[in-house]
């Protein structure tokens, strides 16, 4: 049941910075990673959705599961006062 709570805590983290840009970084498997910036465009349930900023005026939408920042397969970190903070920190 506490991962449940874990999942919920990092659920209500995203959920209050929609619309803020993020820095993603992404581990895709066999050393290929994503590193990306972007805006936290929407949370669901059990996904949420980043908006890429790709060159020229092409948009690119990609999504993650909560347990993937649990596990730390994905990184989020939003800018602030004192620099880059890391979103989804359930500690």
């Amino acid at each position: 049941m506490a991962g449940k709570k874990v999942l919920a805590t990092i659920r209500e983290d995203l959920e209050s910075r929609v619309g803020q840009k993020v820095r993603l970084r992404a581990n895709r498997g066999r050393k290929k990673i994503l590193e990306r910036i972007g805006i936290l465009e929407k949370t669901y349930p059990n996904i949420f959705v980043i908006r890429l900023e790709e060159q020229k005026n092409l948009e690119r939408r990609i999504s993650f599961s909560y347990t993937d920042v649990l596990t730390n397969t994905v990184e989020l970190m939003v800018e602030g006062d004192s620099g880059y903070k890391k979103l989804g920190n359930a500690d």
